[in-house]
């Protein structure tokens, strides 16, 4: 286990926090669950392959957990993201700096839509309700990525990693990571079950606008 700082949401906070993310993820789940199966059958179609992407992820004091997201990637994803990262200095900047590529060649055609409307998050609702994840908090980050936190990495174990939060609403990916960091900060702070109803109500036109998401 990785170390941890102290917990953002204790007492009757940590007990409504827990319950609310019971009763959201249960009742979208069960509300999207059609829905859900025929993007499988969709993605399933266009990319041929595993229907999931189960990743190790750091949460809740530095626990590892397998974060569960729709496979949005092709099939051969490790090797075109080596051959690219090789045969590209930009995209290896880029790499480094966020973790991420904007215009990733790993990233089906069907798969491009999804991500952008943040669909492929969808089954870490199932995340949310093992306890593994909240409906708020930050992003579930991998091992590579802790050494982006520094001394910020003790803020971010000290809250579950949310299916949506702070990043979701500010910008997403058109913020620095610098910045990210310190809206994982500044969630730990304000942390409280009144401040995720807000970033919950806020996230619902952030999906929609698609703002920074790639």
């Amino acid at each position: 286990m990785l170390p941890a700082g102290p917990d953002g949401v204790t007492g009757l906070g940590a007990a409504l926090k827990r319950a609310f993310d019971i009763a959201f993820a249960a009742s979208f789940l069960a509300v999207a669950l059609p829905f859900m199966l025929l993007l499988a059958a969709a993605l399933q179609v266009n990319s041929p392959g595993r229907l999931f992407f189960v990743q190790r992820r750091i949460g809740h004091r530095g626990r590892t957990f397998r974060c569960i997201k729709f496979r949005t990637m092709r099939a051969d994803a490790a090797r075109v993201l080596a051959e690219t990262l090789a045969a590209c200095p930009a995209a290896r900047r880029e790499w480094a700096a966020d973790h991420k590529l904007r215009d990733d060649p790993r990233v089906s055609g069907l798969g491009k839509v999804v991500r952008k409307l943040s669909l492929d998050e969808l089954p870490q609702l199932i995340n949310i309700l093992r306890g593994e994840m909240s409906v708020v908090g930050p992003r579930p980050i991998v091992v590579a990525e802790i050494a982006k936190y520094g001394p910020r990495f003790a803020d971010y174990c000290a809250v579950k990693p949310g299916l949506t939060g702070l990043w979701q609403i500010s910008g997403r990916n058109d913020v620095s990571y610098a910045q990210r960091v310190d809206l994982d900060r500044q969630y730990r702070l304000r942390a409280s079950f009144l401040f995720d109803l807000r970033i919950v109500l806020r996230t619902i036109p952030a999906v929609l606008g698609a703002s920074g998401s790639y």
